[in-house]
């Protein structure tokens, strides 16, 4: 599994997974299963979409910078 930060991709109005300077895991679709690092461990979680992105099984506003793997 590789691990990086979630970040807003505002021209293909998506998610992405930006894993160093110059390397991007491409745009998340719904369906798209990854892990969340949050409360010291590693959550399954699922992008969907409903009035905005989320991540289902995941409870937050804003899912910028959040360490992610897939």
């Amino acid at each position: 599994m590789r691990q990086g930060t979630l970040i807003f991709d505002e021209y293909r109005d998506r998610y992405d997974i930006r894993f160093d300077l110059a390397e991007y895991y491409g745009v998340l679709d719904c369906g798209d299963c990854l892990e969340v690092f949050t409360r010291g461990k590693w959550k399954p979680a699922r992008m969907e979409y409903g009035d905005n992105w989320y991540l289902a099984g995941i409870r937050t506003k804003d899912l910028n910078g959040l360490r992610v793997r897939v």
